[in-house]
């Protein structure tokens, strides 16, 4: 089963949109994914940001059931690649799971890139279309490495 996390820091902005937008793209036949989100920092148990829900909503997919995750060691054992929205999160996932860390990358480097993806949080709507579009970007033109390594490795069922 091809599996991804998408990372950032509280689980309510940015990889929530990932998760629904990469969703998006892939083909959900059973089984065949598992695509996930969570944070660093998370707060358990809080909905995803309005503007979230709003971007995701007008592209058709409801994410009202979202609730924030904090990572856990479960969940980077389950996955086979592992997304972060920012470098920080990308080195303390690393240090945290070293045995991991090879399937741990920014988000920008499915592109062959290394800039981070601005955190809209508490700010205007137009900021969250902001962070899809750069989500959206990288999640299309990327979409065959992440394919690959999402794939990559088995992940522990």
């Amino acid at each position: 089963m091809r599996s991804i996390l998408f990372i950032c820091a509280a689980n309510i902005c940015r990889s929530p949109l990932a998760m629904g937008l990469f969703s998006m793209l892939t083909p959900l036949q059973t089984g065949e994914w598992r695509i996930a989100s969570a944070g660093v920092y998370a707060p358990v148990g809080y909905p995803a940001a309005q503007n979230t829900l709003a971007l995701l909503k007008q592209r058709g997919l409801d994410l009202n059931q979202h609730r924030s995750t904090q990572i856990t060691l479960e969940m980077v054992q389950a996955s086979n690649l592992i997304l972060t929205m920012e470098r920080g999160q990308k080195e303390a996932l690393q240090i945290a799971f070293p045995d991991h860390s090879q399937k741990i990358y920014l988000l920008s480097e499915m592109i062959g890139e290394d800039w981070e993806i601005a955190d809209p949080v508490g700010g205007s709507y137009s900021d969250f279309e902001d962070t899809a579009r750069d989500i959206e970007h990288i999640l299309t033109t990327g979409y065959d490495k992440i394919i690959r390594l999402a794939g990559e490795t088995e992940s522990a069922e």
